[in-house]
């Protein structure tokens, strides 16, 4: 069964034109993603879905009514109330009873009979449980009951979304229609949310950047353009397998459209030049003027055939995004480009963020920093790039460092600059390059004149992405630089990062970046630094085998292994001990492999 059906949608926005004429569906249970490029309309489709923005054109068949749906929203817009007031506006009815029974009770003098039915009404709707069910809404989605009476305008980005969550446990919608939910989450509730979402039964509906996050949870995926809403199974990896395969065949059948135009060109050609020649002998002989004339019907006939093969033209597929830049990290011989002892730092008044730190940023480092928010990672960057003074220790410099900090790039960006001029400035930079790379940056050829003024906050982000790399930093400092990016983009970063000749540091929340850039890990929390050396997957493995770690299983291991090396180094003739230590050989060696699961 549907949840909805939208047919020939359409919308634009300030003349300009979102999307036209697509359909889309979500049936019950099935986790759907609406993807696309920032600008292509997402939010107000979704809008337009739930009835709070009108179309332009189509309609959108509602099978489960709009009050039964849930929505998961960036700013919900309930400042002033306290959290546990905030999950319980999901009982409508019910919370605006309880609100004026609690209004009523405040006064001195009131209405009896009005109180009464009030009251009557509200213990029709077993209002009395409506706070203990807010209390183990809550307490499912793990939010502290000492957060519970403050402002929900007060809680930081993932309690909002925790606070959300109980709310629609609560109100346990049918669906569920989500805006981008993993902004401003850190790892910890971002995976609590993937696990939550994967055990949720109803229908999703959800926007989101997070990589990670598509293939946690998604099903399905609607890629949204402005002239299309097409749909994908399965989850990001399976959605951009298959984005290939059509980019593949796509060119393939375009190469053999061009062979063929090729091909009928050359006929034609050859027909009038026949046609010409034989013309032109036969003179004022009739027989042969008329079989001269053949040659006119077939190269009409191939005209005839071209005509219809640019009818139907396959359009030239566009190319992946691989960038293939050269970028000047700058001449650096020494290994050590930066050494931090026993750093130590805290806001006054406020716990120490991290003491006794001790770690060094070597030629060739590329440096994932995570953690829980407010533990510190923007505050290293900013020690690192000296836009803070260390409490204690000291941060040492290679004299021939050169740091490029990415918020510094984007706050001194000349905001009465066209984006080509900004390039423009670049030591030794040209036209013709400027135009090459802002083209590898998806900048159209249109768009470089634009001021930065008039910039989203995803294209200033690409300007100062530009300029910092082509400056002559050989250590990159940067803190969250794919947000306000969509997908493409990201990609983008990702494979100039990877052929950055420098160092880099990078705090990110997106752990496809972390995962695809960094050669070595940082974790920040409760005050400590874990620093691995590997990528981000290798990291949550190591992680994971040591919260699994068991003594008992480990002498096990060793036992094994001991006997395993003489059952190895033994010698027999005889055929039985043979087999004897053979068979002996696998069973250590399944339980090895059990043991170390």
């Amino acid at each position: 069964m549907f949840i909805f059906q939208g047919k020939g949608l359409s919308k634009e926005w300030d003349g300009k034109k979102l999307f036209s004429d697509i359909d889309m569906a979500l049936q019950k249970g099935e986790h759907v993603a609406l993807f696309g490029r920032n600008g292509t309309g997402k939010t107000t489709l979704l809008n337009g879905l739930r009835g709070d923005v009108a179309f332009d054109s189509g309609l959108v068949q509602r099978f489960v009514p709009v009050e039964k749906w849930g929505f998961l929203e960036q700013d919900p817009g309930y400042g002033t109330l306290t959290v546990l007031d905030f999950v319980q506006t999901a009982a409508g009815k019910v919370y605006e009873l309880k609100q004026q029974l609690e209004t009523l009770h405040a006064q001195s003098e009131f209405d009896m009979e009005n109180y009464t039915q009030i009251y009557n009404a509200f213990l029709d709707y077993d209002g009395f449980q409506l706070e203990s069910k807010a209390e183990s809404a809550l307490q499912q989605v793990k939010l502290p009951a000492s957060v519970w009476n403050d402002s929900f305008d007060k809680l930081s980005g993932g309690q909002k979304t925790r606070a959300q969550l109980a709310r629609l446990i609560l109100k346990n919608p049918e669906c569920i229609i989500m805006d981008e939910p993993t902004n401003h989450l850190d790892k910890e509730t971002m995976e609590w949310l993937e696990e939550w979402l994967v055990n949720y039964p109803g229908a999703v509906l959800f926007v989101s950047h997070d990589r990670y996050f598509l293939d946690r949870t998604a099903d399905a995926i609607y890629e949204l353009t402005p002239i299309s809403c097409r749909r994908y199974g399965g989850a990001y990896t399976e959605y951009r397998q298959q984005k290939e395969l059509e980019r593949r065949t796509q060119e393939t059948l375009y190469q053999k459209q061009q062979k063929r135009k090729e091909a009928l060109l050359a006929t034609i050609r050859n027909y009038q030049q026949w046609y010409q020649q034989a013309h032109k002998a036969a003179g004022t002989n009739d027989f042969a003027r008329s079989k001269a004339k053949k040659n006119v019907s077939r190269f009409k006939a191939k005209e005839a055939e071209l005509e219809r093969l640019e009818k139907n033209k396959v359009q030239k597929p566009q190319s992946d995004k691989n960038v293939n830049l050269t970028l000047d990290g700058a001449s650096f011989s020494a290994r050590r480009l930066l050494q931090i002892e026993n750093l130590s730092f805290s806001f006054k008044g406020e716990q120490m963020l991290f003491s006794g730190l001790n770690t060094s940023i070597y030629r060739g480092d590329r440096i994932g920093v995570i953690g829980p928010n407010g533990s510190g990672k923007s505050t290293l960057l900013k020690l690192i790039a000296g836009k803070l003074t260390p409490e204690s220790g000291d941060i040492k410099l290679n004299p021939q460092t050169s740091i490029g900090y990415f918020a510094q790039e984007l706050e001194n960006l000349d905001e009465h600059s066209t984006i080509l001029d900004s390039i423009l400035e670049l030591p030794g930079m040209t036209q013709s390059e400027a135009r090459t790379i802002l083209g590898c940056f998806l900048f159209p050829q249109e768009t470089v004149f634009k001021q930065i003024s008039s910039l989203s906050m995803g294209e200033k982000c690409r300007v100062a992405f530009i300029l910092l790399y082509f400056s002559s930093a050989n250590l990159l400092v940067l803190d969250e630089p794919t947000n306000f990016l969509d997908v493409d983009t990201k990609e983008v970063i990702e494979d100039v990062l990877q052929a950055y000749p420098g160092a880099l540091i990078i705090v990110s929340h997106d752990r496809y970046l972390i995962q695809k850039t960094a050669n070595r890990v940082l974790e920040l929390g409760n005050g400590q630094v874990l620093d691995y050396e590997g990528n981000y997957g290798q990291f949550m493995e190591h992680k994971k085998r040591k919260a699994n770690y068991n003594p008992d299983t480990e002498n096990d291991v060793q036992e094994l292994e001991l006997r395993l090396t003489q059952l190895m180094s033994m010698e027999t003739t005889i055929d039985e001990e043979q087999q004897s230590i053979l068979n002996e050989i696998g069973i250590i060696q399944q339980k090895l492999l059990r043991l170390r699961r």
